[in-house]
């Protein structure tokens, strides 16, 4: 089955430079070049992953990422711009990001980094869909989350990030997870985001989580243990 991929770009030339790098038998790839347009074909159709430019003629790629992540919260997102400063990078993770590759780039190190979220996504989707313990459950095809309180199972409403850091413990389920392992899992190498992001991270999803926050353990001088009762 081919994995599908839509790059939001208005260069044609930063577009025959994407194709020839990641387009295989395995991989095909969609093309469009404003905010409209884009906002258009995912409504039509979904993709696997998707690689979005930030200077859009009709509007912002930031902006775009935020509504990405609204209609399709489990679809990774690279950003593929020209915008190189530190500040620009944090931004694009602050939307929601999995990656963030300046150009002019690398076409082997981007079929790389492409290949190896594909890779991470396929190993994701081969786990279950649904998960469900004595505290919570979890469905990762309608993205619901729902917690024991007062013995009633009531919803919980998370962001993107939070909904796919507790879908990444959920598949560590018992492990203890270092910091720099799920900064490397979740948010990818060569990123500009630091451990005490994880950790605020984290104490967000525990807030939200309300009476079955001691679930995600903290684990002195490690990280974090996901220990739900089974």
């Amino acid at each position: 089955m081919k994995n599908s991929i839509l790059l939001v770009e208005d260069s044609k030339e930063i577009y025959r430079m994407v194709a020839n790098s990641i387009v295989s038998p395995l991989i095909e790839l969609e093309w469009v070049e404003t905010v409209e347009d884009a906002k258009a074909v995912i409504e039509k159709q979904s993709f696997d992953l998707i690689l979005l430019d930030i200077e859009l003629p009709d509007g912002s790629g930031l902006d775009l990422c935020s509504h990405i992540q609204f209609k399709m919260p489990e679809v990774p997102i690279f950003f593929l711009t020209s915008h190189s400063d530190l500040s620009e990078k944090v931004l694009g993770f602050s939307v929601g990001a999995d990656d963030y590759i300046t150009k002019p780039f690398n076409p082997i190190e981007l079929k790389a980094r492409v290949d190896a979220r594909l890779k991470k996504l396929a190993m994701f989707k081969s786990a279950s869909d649904n998960y469900s313990w004595q505290e919570i459950k979890i469905d990762k095809d309608s993205q619901e989350v729902q917690v024991l309180n007062n013995e009633e199972f009531e919803q919980v409403e998370l962001t993107a990030l939070e909904f796919k850091l507790l879908t990444y413990f959920a598949n560590n389920k018992g492990n203890v997870i270092e910091r720099d392992q799920m900064l490397n899992d979740i948010w990818g190498k060569d990123v500009h985001v630091y451990q005490r992001s994880v950790d605020t991270h984290v104490s967000k999803l525990r807030k939200k989580l309300g009476p079955v926050s001691h679930i995600i353990e903290s684990v002195h001088g490690a990280g974090y243990k996901f220990n739900p009762t089974d």
